[in-house]
């Protein structure tokens, strides 16, 4: 198999937790990144900016960080109509990737962005698994050509375009993580929750290095989630929004502050994962507070629901999806505010 998971396993054993990175979205818009723009068309256009948003990463002390990807695959690409530079923008990402991580001098990972295809699989929808295996398949080929140490599905909702993805990345050779969002009140976009997906891993034929959640509703529900993997057999990802969004001034702003972050770091470690990152919102000044507590406060006991929202607010939901309920609204608890 090709890639460098060694690079990512070796680290997991020297330090017991692995800090990801944080957002590419709301740093790229923080850069000039126009509402409606394709993100990896600024892999050829604006190779600074993307070098600047991994060293931003790194420089804030993050040991691996995702390639500017994420919406590259065929399906996305097609919108901007550059369904046919899907392989090129990738490796180009990945390329970039690449050079920022060997100039750090340390060991950093890349890891390669692959987000969900847009399209809603058969049979609800009309993409087929043959053509979704396709599509993560030429995203995967580009991204190991760049260089990327491990590939990284995210923000997935649909089992099935989960385990089209794995076969995907198998036919390149690649070893991968991979996450799911759970936003609705405990569960996927499309229904499945937790240890549903504890269960799908184990029976992938070329399952990840580890699998957990990310984005989603905000960092307590994310733990929460996290919570609900219990038993798992390999390494938990937790990679979380940064707050809660709001909209000011014709643009969305997430209020959590880096003592947010930082805590929810540290809780994250605690509930039981290994790779402990952010998503929306969070930015390299979040991310050097996630590091100062990870290094500076001691591991912790499993904690209780109760802690968690004390510590970062409320849920979301009563539901952590598994009890059948329908969603309600919890009265959200302390949390700090930017």
């Amino acid at each position: 198999m090709s890639g460098n998971a060694a690079r990512l396993t070796d680290l997991i054993e020297q330090q017991g937790w692995v800090l990801a990175d944080g957002a590419t979205g709301t740093n790229l818009f923080n850069m000039g990144l126009e509402s409606g723009d394709a993100p990896e068309l600024w892999n050829e256009q604006h190779p600074d900016r993307i070098k600047a948003l991994y060293k931003g990463a790194v420089d804030a002390g993050s040991d691996l960080f995702l390639t500017n990807s994420f919406g590259g695959n065929a399906s996305r690409l097609k919108l901007h109509g550059a369904e046919h530079r899907v392989r090129e923008l990738s490796r180009i990402a990945a390329e970039l990737g690449r050079e920022v991580a060997d100039a750090s001098g340390r060991t950093v990972i890349v890891a390669g962005s692959v987000g969900p295809t847009g399209d809603i699989m058969v049979p609800m929808g009309s993409l087929t698994h043959e053509s979704a295996v396709e599509m993560f398949h030429e995203q995967a080929e580009g991204l190991k050509e760049g260089g990327a140490d491990v590939l990284w599905l995210e923000t997935i909702s649909a089992a099935e375009e989960y385990k089209a993805a794995a076969e995907g990345f198998a036919l390149a050779g690649m070893p991968w993580c991979g996450t799911m969002s759970f936003d609705t009140a405990g569960r996927t976009m499309m229904g499945l929750t937790a240890p549903e997906l504890s269960r799908l891993v184990e029976k992938l034929p070329n399952p990840p290095i580890a699998f957990g959640a990310n984005c989603g509703v905000g960092a307590p529900d994310l733990l929460r989630t996290v919570l609900g993997f219990e038993g798992a057999k390999r390494p938990l990802i937790a990679k979380g929004n940064a707050g809660i969004p709001k909209y000011h001034d014709g643009h969305i702003h997430y209020d959590g502050t880096p003592d947010l972050m930082a805590d929810y770091a540290v809780l994250a470690r605690d509930c039981g994962a290994t790779l402990i990152g952010g998503c929306c919102g969070t930015t390299p000044e979040h991310l050097s507070a996630m590091r100062e507590a990870l290094e500076t406060r001691l591991k912790g006991d499993r904690p209780g629901l109760e802690i968690i929202s004390e510590a970062l607010g409320g849920f979301s939901s009563e539901s952590d999806g598994t009890d059948g309920k329908a969603p309600t609204r919890t009265r959200r608890s302390r949390r700090r505010t930017t």
